[in-house]
């Protein structure tokens, strides 16, 4: 429904779900982020954090891959492969071990160019690397602090996402903090982020073996030596990997400090999550404001309430979000794409709607919003809905969409002039593919 309805839902409730979409662009399992969110919390709890400071851990542990897509498309224009196997293989890296450094860039610089531009992309990484290194984890910490702030979360909740990759011996990224200088919360945070990576691969005994070896270098003795006495709790590990895991964090949130939704504060992470979209790629930076510019114009044109356009306005930021799960190195391609590629774009809507409809009052919306590639001849997808399956917002969120994408730059080409683009949605009308009414409502707001 466009409101709350006067409900008291807890404000983790919405962000436990959608950190669903960091998972993805992390190229991480699905729920690394709340399984990280479940070991810091307990290991933060062993420190003896009091309940505020436990409170923001909870939600520096949540926001931790907030600016995660800003450094997607640096990524994959340094390697020319795939970002999110990159992001994914490089987790298990111990960047202070030069030979593990090595052996990642030979894998995944340029493994699908001819062997000059992998020898030269293979060059440049050796070369720069740590210039390089730090711009990349510079870019995704400041992003991800900036995210934290601005979904209104204190200054030590958005250091805790600022330093998460520094490590205690001095040697992390991006601002080579030591020992008890790195924020507590990043401390934890960074433990509990390669605690969740290597029990997935293999299990307990896997990630407290390389707790105990980065101990000391990457991680702070106490905090290793608190996991090491909450690894002894088999059932820490049952709800680790249980199917109820997004029930048990949403749980751990410290009973007199909990935040409750409002109608602004879901505005406000609507907002948020739109830039986190947009950040993917440099092609589509932008693009969900813009279609939501033209969509709530268009909404207004047609007589729609102004309840009803402030819950379809959460849709139109976020009806991208499932982007996050698709790689650069096919967003950004600058050729055409391959039916394998085509099949990955294809892909993004269903994750808009799986991702939006884990938040229960965004039922009704991931439906409107995931649909926005559907066709009225029922030649669009995901689902292949056609006429009358298709309900107005959709088609207002439809006509905007692709508007704006052919009215902005591509890898593949030049923005069209408006009339050019306005021309093409002529023949998409005259074809049958979208509404004709939406569309005049868009020539009229443009």
């Amino acid at each position: 429904m466009p409101s709350l309805g006067g409900q008291s839902i807890p404000f983790s409730e919405i962000l436990t779900a959608v950190t669903y979409a960091l998972d993805l662009t992390e190229g991480q399992p699905k729920g690394h982020c709340l399984r990280g969110c479940w070991i810091g919390f307990h290991i933060g709890r062993r420190l003896g954090l009091e309940d505020y400071q436990l409170w923001e851990l909870y939600y520096t542990l949540l926001l931790k891959d907030a600016g995660c897509s800003s450094n997607a498309a640096r990524l994959f224009q340094l390697y020319g492969s795939d970002d999110l196997k990159i992001k994914h293989d490089f987790k298990t890296v111990n960047t202070q071990k030069i030979s593990e450094v090595v052996r990642f860039i030979l894998e995944h610089a340029g493994v699908h160019e001819s062997k000059g531009e992998q020898f030269r992309r293979i060059m440049h990484l050796a070369g720069k690397g740590n210039k390089l290194a730090t711009e990349l984890i510079q870019t995704r910490c400041e992003s991800g602090a900036l995210i934290a702030k601005q979904l209104g979360f204190s200054d030590d909740v958005a250091d805790g996402v600022r330093f998460l990759d520094e490590h205690y011996n001095g040697k992390g990224r991006p601002e080579g903090l030591q020992g008890k200088s790195i924020p507590v919360y990043s401390r934890i945070a960074l433990m509990a982020q390669v605690i969740d990576v290597f029990q997935m691969i293999g299990g307990k005994a896997a990630a407290l073996r390389e707790i105990q070896e980065r101990r000391g270098s990457w991680f702070d003795p106490d905090i290793a030596d608190a996991f090491r006495e909450v690894s002894r709790d088999d059932r820490f590990w049952e709800t680790l990997n249980g199917d109820d895991i997004l029930e048990s964090v949403i749980g751990l949130e410290p009973a007199d400090n909990v935040m409750f939704l409002t109608e602004d504060r879901l505005d406000i992470m609507a907002e948020a999550f739109a830039k986190i979209i947009d950040s993917k790629s440099p092609f589509t930076y932008g693009h969900s404001s813009r279609v939501t510019e033209y969509a709530m114009a268009m909404a207004e044109k047609i007589g729609m309430d102004a309840d009803r356009r402030r819950w379809f306005k959460r849709g139109a930021l976020l009806h991208d979000i499932g982007k996050l799960g698709v790689s650069n190195a096919v967003l950004d391609k600058p050729g055409k794409l391959t039916d394998e590629e085509w099949g990955q774009i294809k892909l993004h809507p269903k994750y808009t709607e799986e991702i939006l409809s884990k938040i229960g009052i965004f039922k009704e919306l991931a439906v409107v919003a995931a649909a926005h590639h559907e066709r009225l001849d029922g030649k669009g997808y995901h689902k292949g809905l056609k006429g009358e399956e298709i309900v107005l917002e959709t088609r207002i969120l439809t006509v905007a969409d692709i508007y704006d994408a052919l009215a902005a730059k591509r890898p593949y080409r030049d923005a069209m002039a408006v009339e050019k683009a306005l021309g093409i949605l002529d023949e998409m009308h005259a074809g049958g593919a979208i509404d004709g009414q939406c569309l005049s409502i868009l020539k009229s707001v443009i």
